[in-house]
This record gives structure tokens, sequence and C-alpha cells, in this order.
């Protein structure tokens, strides 16, 4: 049965009225009202939070403080036939929708899917408030910050705050069921999720949302940091598009002719845990770059933050232990397949997934070390080494000789880590195209160890042409053409429309 805008429940609590929903046949003008109606919802939010504070703490109804509510209701007739864009398009007709949240931030984002869908589908969007209230600490972070518990439960009567059952990624997962009277899901996060995902991104990373960029680094060496930041102050003194270079604390290097970003941040008394660093482009198609430490843990907490900021790329390019006897320390490894021993998504997607490569970042990772090295075809075969990569929640390798070498010959591996395969089963779960580019640094089979004495001259060489290679990979990946760069492997045949 198709259920029309009229018939079904708002997302969330049920009480928006979908009587209100406006249609739009523009998504400018879909996009306009969006920000229009979160603003009001916000700006409502911040005067009733300032009466409570001088003292007005009954409750009392706050009718617009609910999330935008952007929908598109499809007609047989209406649904894609012969093109197949990877995203942008419904295969199914009824009517889809989604919460949304902070326009500011993802304008350009939501004008590309709102576009995308009268472009396949034709109109309208229909725009209007949702049945899902905005928490306070979304709109106000410190809001319940040094409140005494008299206030608190006050505060609990008279806003609305975080409720985790309204969270979850079952649509990312593919466990979400739509039920009877609801719109199917339209993107693969709704509104309190993304909120949710934001704020946790500024406390791990230090840094505001606002300034991540559309391709993204992922590493576990402070080295990496230093050579990032010396490239950075060199792109900044170039005729380019970089505007600025940001750090923890939201301090900010600007250009040197006084253009570009300013900043009134300040430099944090201690790192935060996964610190970021962004070169950042007034289109958004800059580099970030975050330290995020050892172990896969840390890699799935920063990515299933990192994705609702929808990137077009994540790379991770950190140090793995060389399995093969040909191996150097110092040589790449290029990973096409994971062994998955890290644990850390079992319960988000099973193991028996396989986490396919993506053809276009293999191509541009393997360009981008020719490019930098200047090896020869046959050099090349020498030094980068494509294959699996197993992953570990145990560091410790070295003390389970025995277990890990008859896993390692069947499975075929070539390198071992803790931090590639979450980074990339991740990716694949939440529709991220991503990449592995590792250097040898050990190698435990054989006897070589990480030892701070064995790092010879050729290693201390490939290192420091390391992160060079993953900036290049996205320049490639950047002219490549982004569109492409979204590859169907990432989605499957019942798919939100929005990237």
């Amino acid at each position: 049965m198709l259920f029309r805008h009229k018939d079904i429940d708002m997302p969330g609590t049920g009480h928006g009225n979908a009587s209100q929903l406006k249609a739009f046949e523009h998504a400018e003008q879909a996009l306009a009202h969006i920000e229009a109606l979160y603003q009001r919802a916000c700006d409502s939010i911040r005067e009733r939070h300032r009466r409570f504070m001088a003292g007005e703490k009954t409750p009392e109804p706050m009718p617009e403080a609910f999330y935008p509510y952007v929908g598109i209701e499809i007609t047989a007739d209406r649904l894609t036939a012969n093109a197949r864009p990877t995203y942008g398009s419904l295969r199914k007709s009824g009517v889809h929708g989604t919460t949304v949240t902070r326009p500011d931030l993802f304008q350009d984002y939501l004008l590309e899917q709102l576009t995308l869908l009268l472009d396949n589908h034709g109109g309208p969007i229909h725009v209007g408030l949702s049945g899902q209230p905005i928490p306070l600490p979304f709109v106000i972070e410190s809001a319940t910050a040094d409140l005494e518990p008299d206030d608190l439960r006050a505060m609990e009567q008279a806003f609305f705050l975080p409720n985790l059952a309204d969270i979850d990624d079952s649509i990312a997962n593919s466990t979400h069921r739509t039920r009877r009277g609801h719109p199917f899901p339209l993107a693969l996060f709704d509104a309190p999720r993304t909120d949710l995902a934001l704020q946790r991104l500024g406390h791990y990373t230090g840094t505001d949302p606002a300034y991540f960029q559309g391709f993204v680094l992922l590493t576990n060496y402070q080295r990496y940091v230093d050579d990032f930041s010396e490239h950075a102050d060199k792109e900044l003194g170039r005729d380019n598009a970089y505007t600025g270079f940001v750090a923890p604390g939201d301090t900010i290097t600007g250009r040197p002719d006084g253009t570009g970003l300013v900043t009134d941040g300040q430099t944090p008394r201690h790192l935060p845990p996964m610190p970021a660093y962004h070169l950042v482009r007034e289109d958004g198609l800059g580099v970030t770059l975050i330290n995020i430490g050892m172990g896969p843990s840390n890699a799935k907490t920063i990515t299933d933050h990192l994705a609702v900021l929808r990137p077009h790329c994540w790379l991770m390019i950190g140090h793995c232990g060389g399995l093969r006897r040909s191996q150097q320390l110092g040589d790449y490894v290029l990973a096409h397949g994971y062994v998955r021993e890290d644990h850390v998504l079992d319960q988000d997607l099973p193991t028996w997934v396989p986490i396919p490569p993506i053809a276009e970042v293999q191509l541009a990772l393997e360009d981008a070390v020719t490019n930098v090295t200047g090896l020869s075809s046959r050099e090349m075969k020498d030094r980068l080494r494509t294959g699996t990569v197993a992953s570990t929640d145990n560091r410790n390798w070295e003390f389970r000789f025995d277990e890990l070498y008859e896993r390692f010959s069947q499975s075929r591996a070539i390198a071992v880590d803790m931090e590639s395969a979450a980074i990339a089963t991740n990716g694949f779960r939440l529709r991220v195209p991503y990449g592995t580019l590792l250097c040898v640094s050990d190698k435990p089979m054989h006897g070589e160890l990480k030892l701070r004495s064995m790092a010879n001259a050729f290693y201390r060489t490939r290192v420091a042409q390391h992160l060079t290679i993953g900036l290049e990979t996205i320049r490639l990946l950047r002219e490549g053409g982004l569109p492409d760069l979204h590859s169907r492997k990432l989605r499957s045949f019942d798919e939100p429309a929005f990237r």
C-alpha cells in the first residue's frame, strides 16, 4: 500500500503535523525552508534556556523545537528505470523521508542530494517540522554542565534531553525495517544520530566539525602529523585553493598574505584523544589528518562519527608487520583484502561479509606510489606488495608465534596490523570509499622485531615518502571525478537515496 505524506506519522514521537508540510519544486527553495525551520527551532530553545536560567523553570510547550523533516513521495511511474546512478535515486515507490540537522554545516551536501532527487524523479520535495524534538545539549552544549541536582531535574522537565532509544545505526547496518505508516529512510543517518556524532567529533579531535574536509587520512604515528604540518605551511605559501590550516583548539594558520581563515581558537593544554588537523579548501575538498592512536577500537570510534559528514574517502596510512621473507623494512603494502580478527565490528557487520577493494582508490594509491617514488614497474613489484592484511586486537603478536604462524599462512596475509580492517569495514558499512597503504616497520615472523635500532636508512626514506603518497592519492581522486569514486560496491539493493 502506498502511504501519502498526509497519511504518515512523522519521524520521532509522532507529534509532527504532516498537514504543515510545504512542497517545493526547486532544491534551493527547499533548503532555504529547512534552514529557516532549524534556525527558528534553535532560537526558541536558546530563548527558553535563557529564561530558565533566569528562574522560569516551570515546563511549557515548545512547539517549534523540533528537527526539520524532508521527504519525497514516489509513485511507480516516477521510479528511475534506465539510469543507474550510484546515489540520488530511489527504486521503491512510497514516501521516503528523514530528519535533518545543521543545514549550515551540510548545506552543499543537502543541496546536492535534493537536486539529484528532483532531477531523477521530479518534484515536489516536502519540508516541515518532524515529530523529533531537538535535545537541548545539541543546541547549547554546555547547558547541563555544573548544575545542581535540583536544577538538573527541573531541566529534564523543561527541555528535551538526548534519548539513546532514538539513536542507532540500524539503517546503515541494513537491519532497519520500516514500520507501517512511517516513511522509508531517505538517509543513512537521521538528525539525532548526526548531532551526537558531531559533538563526539569535537570532543575526540579537539576541532569543530565545520573544519573537517572531504578527504581524510587516518594514521597512528605522530611523525605523520609533523610532516603534514610542514606540508600545510608550504601549501599555504603558494597561490592555491587552500585557505588555512586548523589544529586542535581550532587554532588556525592562515595564508601569508592575510587572506583565508582567521581564528579565535586557543591551543589546548592537553591534546585530545585523537587530534585532528585540517588543510582547508573553500569547497571542502581539502585534507583532514587524524592521529587515531593504536588499536581497532579507536579506528571504529572515530569512523563511526566521521561518517555522518559523508566524506568522499578515508585512507589508512600507518605501519604494519611484514609477513613475507622477501619484504624489507620500508616496503609498502596495498591492502586488497582483510582478515578481521579485531572483533570491534562483529555486531554491526557479520564476519562472513567480504570487504571488497574499491577499484578507484586502489588504482589511485598505486599510481601515487609510482609518482612519488619514481620506481620502475619492476622495482614496484619488489617494493609494493598487494594482498591481504590481517588486523588483530592483540598487538603483542610476537608472543603468539605458533598460533599466528599457521593462521597467517592459511590466510595468505602479507601484513599484520591493528586498525586497517576496522577502517575498511566501517567504510564498507557506512558507505564511505576506503583504502589502506601501510609501511612495513618490522617482520615479526622472521626475527626482525620493532626495535628502535632497526630503522635503517631505506626504512626512513620510505616513511618520509608515505604521507606524500597519501596526499598524492587524494589529489588523483579529487581530480578523477567524485561521483565515480562512490562505488556501487558500497550500496545494496535497497538503499536510501542520499549518499
